[in-house]
């Protein structure tokens, strides 16, 4: 059974910057497209970011030019840098891998909850 393990976040200052980190406990080296979503209270849960195989990305609109995905495959490990954080970034974060069936319509990990506030 694969797992993926998000760790990272935490209270950040607007304008602060943090990285999130999945781990996943099966090679990610062969997978293809990964991504991160986010949900916020009250709100549905929303893709943030995507990353294939051979490291082309996607970005939602609200998080283009501060987020940055990232995948290191030696470490089997997708990475998501936000930088400029804003209090609207406050959710909790996914990773997700539709090959493993963890996304929509499939499993969620536990994810690791962002907060931005002063």
């Amino acid at each position: 059974q694969v797992q993926l393990v998000e760790s990272g976040g935490g209270l950040v200052q607007p304008g602060g910057s943090l990285r999130l980190s999945c781990a996943n406990s099966r090679s990610i080296s062969s997978i293809g497209v990964m991504g991160w979503y986010r949900q916020a209270p009250g709100k549905q849960r929303e893709l943030v970011a995507t990353i294939t195989r051979g490291g082309s990305t996607d970005y939602a609109d609200s998080v283009k030019g501060r987020f940055t995905i990232s995948r290191n495959s030696a470490k089997n490990t997708v990475y998501l840098q936000m930088s400029s954080l804003k209090p609207e970034d406050t959710a909790v974060y996914y990773c997700s891998a539709p090959a493993w069936g963890y996304g929509p319509g499939g499993s969620w990990g536990q994810g690791t909850q962002v907060t931005v506030s002063s």
